[in-house]
């Protein structure tokens, strides 16, 4: 890695972080001065473990629709391509402590619910790809170490 890339993740050394963790990644300001903050949910550890698709398909659609319910700041959750986590952008909303809160009330919503939304062929691109309780013992996982959400290395105290 002796090149900065453009793709801000590609810059980080994935070899050097401890999941799970939830991380601000980037913030853009747009031309009226609206800001994106872009956060890295990590939940699994890269190169060593990975979330499964249905299970990780449910989980987004759940934290997309549950999110909004504590906040009309969410811009977007997306799916990272590893599947090791979720990118969560929010408009406006420079408040880290704020965010974990709001994942842990998002993620708690996850916990009870008793349907994935959207779970059907014509709200959903892959609706036979879901998992419910995959996306619970997900999420049930990450709540578990919700202390260590705010350390991103290894070597972090």
């Amino acid at each position: 890695m002796s090149d900065k890339m453009n793709v801000e993740s590609f810059n980080l050394d994935h070899t050097k972080v401890k999941a799970p963790y939830v991380r601000l990644a980037d913030i853009k300001t747009g031309l009226n001065g609206d800001r994106i903050h872009k956060y890295d949910m990590r939940i699994c550890q890269p190169n060593q473990e990975h979330m499964e698709m249905p299970a990780l398909h449910s989980l987004e659609h759940l934290m997309a629709e549950l999110s909004r319910n504590h906040s009309d700041r969410i811009v977007d959750i997306s799916p990272m391509g590893c599947q090791t986590g979720f990118y969560v952008a929010l408009i406006n909303h420079d408040d880290y402590e704020d965010v974990l809160n709001l994942l842990q009330k998002t993620l708690e919503d996850v916990l009870v619910a008793n349907e994935v939304p959207a779970c059907n062929e014509v709200q959903c691109g892959w609706a036979a790809s879901h998992s419910l309780e995959g996306a619970k013992q997900i999420a049930r996982g990450f709540l578990a170490k919700r202390s260590e959400w705010t350390r991103v290395f290894a070597d972090e105290a």
